[in-house]
């Protein structure tokens, strides 16, 4: 059985990635949710991650501490899932896609972060964030009109892609970010996913509130 170490569901948007492709792809795992910024956290997440940061994914004495890591450590075990792309060159942009989620959209992070249970439209639009928006914005139009042809994801079928940047979906749904077109449908198809409603129905259950993500408290 694989085990996956978390974080809050209402703050963690790394956790979220590798959740939701366990979810979507109908893989069994055993789920440890570890309060951050709590009394004792620091030593639960010591068990888990060699980084001391969540997710962390344990396949028997396999750990892996990094969200995408993780994510292609899923798609070499379970081949039969197809969590990449098919196409050679639709993976090629996945994959591209991917990591630049994993490694950009710094001002997006840094004025927007992730919150289920807030609202707060209009905030966080600086120049850099909406640079960010607008590029993401973009590149979902464009995996949409030049890949995703077979369904309606990014490239067609669910896959890692798409679980790295669902948690995007959910902060523009916070800040309430205008949306148009095929990037508007694909998020709303995103958001609809009931894997991502059970994660949004358990971030929502939560009482923990961690000050430095709830400026408005």
């Amino acid at each position: 059985m694989l085990t996956l170490a978390i974080g809050n569901k209402n703050y963690s948007s790394w956790s979220l990635r590798p959740w939701l492709l366990l979810r979507q792809a109908g893989i069994p795992f055993a789920e440890v949710r570890i309060p951050l910024y709590q009394p004792g956290a620091d030593a639960e997440l010591a068990k888990w991650s060699p980084s001391g940061k969540v997710p962390a994914l344990h396949d028997g004495a396999i750990a892996v501490w990094d969200s995408l890591a993780i994510c292609e450590t899923l798609a070499e075990r379970f081949p039969e899932k197809r969590l990449w792309p098919v196409d050679a060159a639709a993976r090629a942009t996945a994959r591209a896609a991917s990591a630049e989620m994993h490694a950009g959209f710094a001002a997006l992070r840094e004025h927007m972060s992730m919150n289920i249970r807030a609202r707060r439209p209009g905030q966080g639009r600086t120049p850099e964030s909406l640079a960010d928006i607008a590029r993401i914005a973009a590149l979902w139009t464009a995996c949409r009109a030049n890949h995703g042809g077979g369904g309606p994801f990014l490239f067609g079928e669910f896959s890692i892609a798409d679980a790295m940047y669902a948690p995007v979906v959910l902060r523009f749904r916070t800040y309430e970010v205008p949306l148009a077109g095929a990037a508007r449908t694909y998020a709303d198809t995103v958001l609809a996913l009931p894997a991502l409603q059970e994660w949004i129905h358990d971030a929502e259950a939560e009482t923990e509130r961690i000050a430095r993500f709830e400026p408005d408290a």
